[in-house]
């Protein structure tokens, strides 16, 4: 299984982990329903941790609000 720092991924939200967890859970469904993944993971990764993935790699950003 693949690890993402929570550190690393707080920073990408703000630093809020409520909207941490609710761009993660959108962009997690997105991949579900068939959108492309926008960083090379290996095939069988779920697609929450992909997310997650696309979050550190900063190719999904929160919205500053």
């Amino acid at each position: 299984m693949a690890y993402v720092a929570l550190e690393k991924l707080l920073d990408k939200s703000n630093g809020s982990i409520y909207k941490l967890v609710i761009l993660a859970s959108k962009r997690a469904l997105e991949i579900a329903e068939g959108q492309p993944r926008l960083v090379d993971v290996v095939a069988s990764m779920k697609p929450s941790t992909i997310a997650l993935h696309e979050i550190a790699e900063a190719k999904v950003k929160c919205k500053k609000s």
